[in-house]
């Protein structure tokens, strides 16, 4: 009762003040609404495709491009060699227009596969970081290509970036500070354990540290687990940590923290269902998440809801120019 009546006070010796400043009661703080499919890779093929990991990125031109898993359905994802491209002239727009692919595995550089990109600009050049694959799952390759139009790609000399397991992979790069962090999805050991989300830092995008645990799940295993798909957004001083699948193979938990290196199980503050989930910010500001996967029929956005009362604080994924 107290804290009601202190709000409603504030409320009225500062007309300014914001509503949504303090989080509505009953609500989780991270939620999205109802997805809309933007991109169907079976266009133009005479069999269902799918796509799986992906990332979105706006070119210096204005226009949004689309890189992600792709393959013929049913899954098959160690045949998993080419990445799809679409663009579109909006984030929103239905259709994506399909281009032919962007990357494909090279066998000559031990590329067994092609998963998980993740592209950013920086210095004027796009920077896509993905995970090679190689013989050997307990030291999977992160590898780097980069490109100055998002159209022409071109493998780094000293890949790989990163060698972990096991099938290291889903790799995502958050400019905190003066500082890159990449964090990626691994085991407790190389060779199996929990689920993590490990992370590296780097002064210049090549050089990376050794790697620590940021996220700790109490299930272990090999292959595929609930720490796939980490997607990291600050919104104030608080990380939100986006990771999944988890509650079935569509399901994405969200964790807040102010430690951008640790997130614990009690940190949950929301769940998306959606799988492969990637966080978008429109030129119009709004902010969208997305859906994709096997059997899922192509890929999809939904608007993402904050309820933290940090709308107006700065953030990592500022609005577009």
């Amino acid at each position: 009762m107290r804290r009601t009546l202190y709000l409603i006070l504030v409320w009225c010796l500062c007309p300014s003040f914001a509503v949504d400043a303090v989080p509505a009661q009953n609500k989780p703080l991270v939620s999205a609404g109802d997805f809309i499919k933007i991109y169907d890779p079976s266009v133009g093929a005479n069999t269902r495709w799918y796509i799986n990991d992906h990332c979105f990125a706006r070119g210096k031109d204005g226009a949004w491009h689309m890189f992600g898993i792709t393959h013929a359905e049913p899954a098959k994802p160690l045949d998993e060699k080419h990445f799809a491209h679409a663009t579109a002239s909006g984030l929103t727009q239905t259709p994506w227009k399909k281009l032919p692919f962007a990357l494909s595995a090279d066998e000559t550089l031990q590329e067994t596969i092609l998963w998980a990109p993740h592209v950013i600009l920086f210095n004027n050049t796009y920077y896509m970081f993905y995970v090679a694959g190689g013989a050997d799952h307990t030291k999977y390759k992160i590898n780097l290509a980069t490109s100055s139009d998002l159209k022409t790609w071109k493998r780094h000399p000293k890949n790989p970036m990163v060698v972990d397991g096991f099938d290291a992979r889903d790799p995502f790069i958050l400019r905190d500070k003066n500082r890159w962090i990449m964090y990626h999805t691994a085991n407790s050991a190389p060779a199996g354990g929990n689920h993590i989300v490990a992370y590296r830092t780097s002064k210049d995008l090549v050089n990376w540290s050794e790697r620590k645990t940021a996220f700790t799940d109490p299930t272990s295993g090999t292959y595929g687990g609930p720490t796939e798909s980490p997607f990291v957004v600050r919104r104030g001083d608080f990380y939100y940590l986006f990771i999944g699948p988890r509650g079935g193979y569509v399901g994405t938990d969200v964790f807040r923290s102010k430690d951008p290196f640790h997130w614990d199980l009690a940190d949950k503050v929301g769940h998306i269902n959606s799988h492969a989930l990637e966080v978008a910010r429109d030129v119009d500001g709004r902010w969208y998440v997305s859906h994709s996967g096997w059997g899922q029929g192509g890929l999809y956005l939904a608007p993402l809801m904050w309820n933290d009362g940090l709308d107006d604080s700065e953030t990592s994924l500022p609005i577009p120019k």
